[in-house]
């Protein structure tokens, strides 16, 4: 039942070129053979901070339609500098899993219009609570993701609102979650 879908794969510089090109050939075949709008992207996951800028662009350069950068989630030894990283960044559409999230970082990602998600993931989703109050302090736009790694992880609607509920929004904010989605796909590019 899903009418969009961002498909992306955990990815470094040397990856870029062959990652986007397959998920740009796998979505342009869900796109003409399903009818959904299939979107080709990368997750961009343990890189030093100061590379994030230009392999996010990169990224974009080589047709990747949505960027993430896997943030200093509580699970993983993330560099720490990640998540300034990915909010000063341009290129950069999503901050996946930031973990405790300082509220500097959630007035930049508001200021340059960077989402930041609430996740399904276990583990990751240990800080939503505390990403979705820095995000709503600082007006940032939050996201619910799935960082499905098979099937059965993708989202249903009760599960987007389980996922947003249980990070403490209230059910305005929760219907502003659905207006993000929203607004993330009418901005990526290209348009498909």
């Amino acid at each position: 039942g899903y009418a969009a879908i961002a498909i992306t794969d955990h990815c470094g510089p040397g990856l870029l070129e062959r990652v986007i090109a397959e998920l740009t050939a796998d979505c342009a075949l869900a796109r003409e053979h399903w009818g959904i709008k299939a979107i080709p992207g990368v997750e961009l996951t343990h890189l030093p901070p100061a590379a994030i800028a230009s392999t996010a662009r990169r990224a974009k350069e080589l047709g990747a339609g949505l960027v993430i950068v896997h943030g200093e989630t509580p699970v993983e030894p993330v560099i720490p500098g990640t998540n300034r990283a990915a909010v000063e960044c341009p290129w950069v559409d999503i901050l996946a899993h930031p973990g405790l999230l300082a509220p500097e970082e959630a007035a930049l990602a508001a200021r340059n219009g960077i989402f930041l998600e609430l996740t399904l993931r276990a583990g990751h989703s240990l800080a939503n609570g505390h990403v979705a109050q820095q995000a709503l302090r600082a007006g940032a736009r939050l996201i619910v993701g799935s960082d499905a790694h098979s099937p059965k992880d993708l989202l249903s609607p009760d599960l987007v609102e389980t996922v947003a509920r249980g990070a403490g929004l209230d059910a305005g904010q929760y219907q502003q979650v659905w207006h993000n989605a929203r607004a993330l796909l009418e901005r990526l590019a290209p348009p498909l």
